[in-house]
């Protein structure tokens, strides 16, 4: 099984980071969206990590990863 995630990381006003993640975005995704999506998110400031607001976008990266599940008896 393949999976796909975009994770944006944010810092708040703390200066604590934490990361939003987005499962399965398109494959033609461009930066400039994400950037677009990451300052929309901070200047209208959807989620209050800890409490705090969000102080700046720090950075974004999409995971591709692949998974082998086996059906094992134990």
């Amino acid at each position: 099984m393949k999976e796909r995630k975009l994770l944006m990381t944010f810092k708040n006003t703390m200066g604590n980071s934490f990361t939003v993640t987005v499962d399965d975005p398109r494959e033609d995704l461009e930066e400039e969206e994400i950037l677009d999506a990451m300052n929309i998110i901070k200047d209208k400031n959807i989620f209050l990590p800890k409490g705090y607001d969000i102080a700046q976008c720090e950075s974004a990266k999409i995971v591709d990863s692949n998974t082998t599940e086996y059906d094992l008896e134990v």
